[in-house]
């Protein structure tokens, strides 16, 4: 016996029904892979381009603030008067508000910062361990927002369907964009490039 799996890790692409419920109200959000959301509130995507006027969510907790924030600056800042951000605590809640149309845009970068910028890794373990989200955050949420036409990539734009479903620790840990329309997840994402440029910039600079 090896210890592999019989047939193969499995990866979020093979998720075939996710589901999504809201404790306080019972809200379900119930989608089924190629039939769309099949039970849940009316599907109502943000029409939104422009990221001056977005509203969207990120998630601080567990995450090195001062580095986070740096990523995020710009978005924060230029939305910040004819748009707003907020922290809600969840993914799979931040997720479903892009369905809702309450929100724009999530934005999780956590796992790139790690992967990109030597030096964040400490940055994230002086809390006790890396800490963003996992594939049990984002498995059901990921196929509901998709079904209901939403824009779900990684932080680099890349597509999360061939990562490994399984699994709780920090090379197991996926960043995410997920956004109402292509055009303000191109521009967010060139917003997280550029910031994640800065905060790679700011850590080389600093005296030893």
């Amino acid at each position: 016996m090896t210890g592999e799996p019989l047939f193969g890790e499995p990866t979020m692409g093979d998720v075939s029904v996710g589901c999504v419920v809201e404790i306080p109200s019972g809200q379900i959000f119930l989608a089924a892979r190629g039939a769309g959301l099949v039970e849940g509130p009316a599907i109502s995507l943000s029409p939104n381009e422009r990221i001056d006027r977005m509203f969207w969510t990120y998630g601080f907790r567990g995450r090195p603030a001062r580095a986070l924030t740096e990523v995020l600056a710009e978005l924060l800042d230029v939305s910040s008067v004819g748009g707003g951000t907020f922290d809600l605590g969840s993914a799979a809640f931040d997720m479903t508000r892009v369905v809702t149309g309450q929100m724009d845009a999530y934005v999780e970068p956590g796992p790139r910062m790690v992967d990109d910028v030597p030096g964040v890794r400490e940055q994230f373990e002086r809390g006790g361990a890396v800490l963003n989200n996992s594939p049990y955050d984002l498995a059901g949420a990921c196929l509901v927002c998709r079904e209901a036409g939403a824009i779900v990539t990684d932080a680099y734009g890349r597509s999360l369907e061939g990562r490994p479903l399984l699994g709780s620790g920090a090379d197991y840990q996926m960043s995410v964009v997920c956004t109402a329309n292509r055009a303000l997840h191109e521009s967010i994402l060139r917003e997280v490039d550029a910031g994640v440029g800065r905060l790679a910039g700011r850590i080389d600079s600093r005296p030893e």
